[in-house]
């Protein structure tokens, strides 16, 4: 294998990993928002509750996501990542475009599981790319 090839990989390999954390702390965020609100302040992290911060950190794990896994399915050709990963993002863009002007509960609820969902693909499709990857002469690994 090539080297640029290899480190290519190896990127795509990262992005999963990055994506996957993202959504994983994305989801741990919306979860515990609700409850930790109030000290957020107290502790300088205010931000971690304003709305834009939110908006803008989903659209960045929904592009990285979907960067990553559409990279991931033209490498192995497998959609599970995928149909985990499409209905988390949808979840996420409508929990925290529309249901934000609802009540706090549905916004959590979707964004939680959305992250989640997200998560999910990320890890299947790492998942997918280590099972597929063959050991041989040409290897770094």
């Amino acid at each position: 294998m090539e080297a640029p090839q290899q480190n290519k990989k190896r990127w795509w390999s990262l992005a999963d990993r990055i994506g996957a954390t993202a959504s994983f702390l994305c989801a741990i965020h919306c979860a515990a928002l609700p409850f930790v609100l109030a000290l957020l302040p107290v502790l300088g992290l205010g931000f971690l509750a304003d709305h834009a911060f939110e908006r803008g950190f989903v659209m960045f794990a929904c592009a990285l996501a979907l960067i990553s896994l559409i990279s991931g399915y033209r490498h192995h050709h497998r959609p599970r990542a995928l149909f985990l990963a499409l209905p988390g993002l949808a979840l996420l863009i409508v929990g925290v475009t529309f249901a934000e002007s609802y009540s706090v509960g549905l916004h959590s609820a979707m964004v939680t599981c959305g992250g989640l969902l997200v998560a999910a693909g990320h890890f299947v499709n790492l998942r997918t790319h280590r099972a597929l990857h063959v050991h041989g002469p040409q290897c770094a690994h």
